[in-house]
């Protein structure tokens, strides 16, 4: 991995993804202490950073595996992001989603043209489901974060506010199953100028947090935070990228996200989803850590059900 191969990355997925919009308010500068840039991927296709990752991870598939098509489990924003990215390069994309995903998010992965499998909501029931059809359709199995495709096409979305901003002092983003993490520490250590990367995680689903402080992966008997996309735990390929290139990882309450959540809301007059705030829920937490330096913060989705979202 070299800095050429990231501008290839860049590249290939360029026509088929947004460069998304950086925003500034001077009301949040003045709350945190800092000069802060949010890296809009909420205004992404399909709504959130994993169209990166999921059109480069599809991308370099042989011809051969394009032709049998891709599988995936996910009940959210990677479903729809294989699912919206496999029709825009012709390929067939099959979803093992469990039968209590909400409504929303099924329908979204089929207006995408994602052929859906239903199984159990557990995770044993999900990778059977896909092994399944791995053997039948010979389709090949892409993970939502622990694949370097993957990895390398989110890492575009800090590419992208590097290129536009190289002095940051700091970059952060949420860490769930550590792809956005992992991208953005890459993109940090090639393109920033002695760039500083941290992870925001919740208390509630704190895996990340340890695996760093212990040194191996650990997991979660519960996670239950209302940042519904970092309930998930870190992979075998990007957790040593962590390890090698993220600072370190803080830890925010759900009270904090929630504010957060509504602040973004409120003063950027932007749609976030709960996982998007926790990074920037970091900034307001840690406030003399970040005084007066450039921080950038990746604002990692958009896709929240209405009927649900509660600001406390």
């Amino acid at each position: 991995m070299d800095k050429q191969s990231l501008l290839e990355v860049q590249q290939r997925i360029s026509p088929f993804i947004h460069n998304t919009p950086v925003l500034t308010s001077q009301l949040l500068d003045e709350m945190a202490g800092a000069k802060l840039f949010f890296k809009c991927e909420n205004f992404q296709k399909m709504g959130a950073f994993k169209m990166r990752g999921a059109t480069n991870a599809i991308i370099n598939l042989t011809k051969e595996e394009q032709e049998r098509g891709v599988v995936t489990h996910s009940s959210g924003n990677f479903a729809q992001a294989i699912s919206l990215a496999a029709r825009n390069l012709d390929v067939k994309a099959y979803i093992v989603m469990p039968n209590n995903a909400p409504l929303v998010k099924k329908e979204a992965v089929l207006n995408y043209g994602g052929l859906v499998t239903e199984c159990e909501p557990n995770i044993k029931a999900r990778e059977q489901a896909s092994q399944d059809i791995v053997d039948n359709k010979g389709a090949t199995f892409i993970h939502p974060s622990n694949d370097l495709n993957v990895i390398l096409g989110n890492a575009t979305a800090a590419m992208e506010l590097l290129q536009s901003l190289p002095d940051l002092n700091f970059l952060l983003s949420p860490v769930g199953g550590g792809g956005l993490l992992a991208g953005t520490a890459l993109a940090a250590h090639y393109f920033g100028n002695h760039c500083v990367v941290l992870g925001g995680e919740p208390k509630a689903a704190d895996d990340a947090f340890r695996s760093m402080k212990s040194g191996h992966i650990e997991t979660n008997i519960s996670a239950n935070t209302v940042a519904d996309g970092l309930r998930t735990q870190l992979g075998d390929i990007n957790f040593p990228i962590l390890q090698k290139y993220v600072d370190h990882i803080v830890c925010v309450e759900e009270h904090e996200i929630l504010k957060a959540m509504k602040l973004l809301w409120e003063r950027l007059k932007i749609v976030v989803e709960p996982s998007s705030a926790v990074a920037f829920a970091v900034v307001l937490k840690e406030k003399e850590y970040f005084k007066n330096k450039k921080v950038g913060i990746i604002l990692s989705g958009g896709n929240v059900d209405l009927e649900t979202i509660k600001f406390s």
